[in-house]
């Protein structure tokens, strides 16, 4: 029976002061009993000696210290767990929010799970399909992998992130494939959007959602990252299945730590968030791949808006630390109307090459790839260039560049949310692309694969 103790001393914000305390180890679950028998839930967050500071999950509203109680429970936030979690709607602390029945538990988790240890990883190799062109062909997402989208504020991450997992399997793979998907921090109409939407395509059946809203406390935001990635563990490495974790917004779960860290007078780091943030991030993210001996995986693409779109702000700059490469989102290109605006010359899978070529995609995926990125970065300086002296200063070659990158923008990057490329649409798109410009310019490809692919040769 755990113990009850009446020694609040004083609350904070989200925090509780609790003194007298014993045996209380950090993150462990508490529940604070009101006077009139309601229930709140709380965690450790600091243990001075007999005195135990809390973090409340609930609005500390009508709390009266000398009234309620305190008991802590021996354990840490779990999940239940269950194949039954496919197609539901769970809130950020894992609780059903769809109507449907509770969640019949085959075990119960600690949300706080460690990241993947080094000498047990697999090396990530398999080819994963989006259906989106910009990534399949130039910026390959590999099973196990984590690779994150830079996005701004107002730009259209949501839209691609419903896309993306829609859409997205393992190709040439018997084995189940499921999407773990959490929202944090998000509006009402984006949490209806992202319901709607699974629900109106079917991809619900394999979907678990995690919905926080942005008037959820900020605690239960730290929270819901975790549950989401307890269940894709549950998932992968025991029930086999590939999994595709998408989070977003890693910016609003940066803002929550902010904001705990400065209730809790923390000296804090770069642009007030608190020294611990890599550590943090790192946690979260090291806990996708794939794990020898086990068929299972966990591929995961965080998604964050970079405050005043810039790279260099501690979230993104820290998560590209961490993670293998960055898909980044243009507002140019979305200005322009590209759906969805992907800027490729600066994205970059860092895992590309392990996913691709014969067996996994196609023999000519590398040869191109290398070659499209090459033309589309000499017409975009044609472009810069024509605006500058004109389109008479140009040379021939140059004009045809300059054309490339305004039809690969438009056909290649531009394809709409609801457009689901095979990979092999994907590299024929490429092909027709390239034969803009003559042979010769090809230098990137070999010669027996020009032959073959080259559109007047098909």
């Amino acid at each position: 029976m755990p113990r009850e103790y009446r020694t609040i001393e004083e609350v904070a914000g989200p925090l509780m002061t609790v003194r007298g305390v014993e045996g209380v180890a950090y993150d462990e679950l508490g529940e604070i009993e009101l006077a009139n028998g309601e229930i709140r839930r709380c965690k450790v967050l600091e243990v001075n000696g007999s005195d135990v500071m809390v973090q409340l999950f609930d609005s500390a509203a009508g709390l009266n210290l000398s009234s309620s109680k305190v008991r802590f429970l021996g354990r840490s936030l779990e999940l239940a767990v269950s194949s039954d979690m496919l197609g539901r709607v769970f809130s950020g602390m894992g609780d059903p929010i769809d109507d449907g029945p509770a969640i019949i538990a085959d075990k119960r988790m600690d949300i706080n799970g460690l990241p993947l240890n080094p000498s047990a990883r697999d090396y990530p190799s398999e080819f994963i399909q989006t259906g989106v062109s910009a990534i399949d062909g130039l910026n390959t997402l590999v099973r196990g992998q984590k690779l994150p989208i830079f996005s701004g504020s107002g730009l259209p991450h949501a839209e691609l992130a419903a896309q993306i997992a829609r859409q997205a399997r393992v190709l040439g793979s018997g084995a189940n494939f499921a999407v773990v998907f959490a929202a944090i921090g998000i509006t009402f109409e984006e949490a209806d959007f992202f319901i709607s939407d699974f629900r109106r395509t079917g991809a619900i059946d394999r979907t678990v959602l995690f919905i926080n809203l942005a008037n959820d406390p900020a605690i239960e935001r730290i929270n819901t990252p975790r549950m989401a990635l307890t269940a894709a563990e549950y998932l992968a490495f025991e029930k086999d299945m590939h999994v595709l974790v998408i989070l977003t917004d890693i910016t609003n779960y940066a803002e929550a730590l902010r904001e705990v860290s400065a209730a809790r007078k923390e000296v804090p780091g770069r642009r007030g968030y608190p020294g611990y943030l890599y550590t943090d991030l790192a946690n979260l993210y090291e806990r996708a791949g794939r794990v020898e001996g086990k068929s299972g995986s966990i591929t995961m693409i965080p998604i964050l808006s970079m405050p005043e779109d810039d790279k260099t702000h501690p979230i993104p700059d820290l998560t590209g630390y961490i993670t293998e490469g960055q898909i980044i989102l243009a507002r140019e290109l979305h200005r322009k109307g590209l759906q969805p605006p992907i800027d490729v010359l600066p994205s970059l899978s860092r895992l590309k090459d392990k996913g691709i070529g014969v067996g996994k995609t196609r023999e000519d995926h590398a040869n191109t790839m290398n070659q499209l990125f090459a033309a589309y970065s000499r017409g975009k300086d044609a472009k810069e260039l024509m605006s500058i002296l004109g389109e008479a200063a140009l040379t021939q070659i140059d004009l045809l560049y300059a054309k490339f990158a305004d039809e690969f923008e438009v056909k290649y990057v531009s394809q709409g949310y609801g457009a689901n490329r095979s990979i092999e649409e994907t590299l024929e798109i490429g092909w027709q692309l390239l034969s803009i410009l003559p042979k010769s310019e090809l230098k990137r490809i070999k010669e027996d694969l020009i032959e073959k692919y080259y559109p007047e040769n098909s």
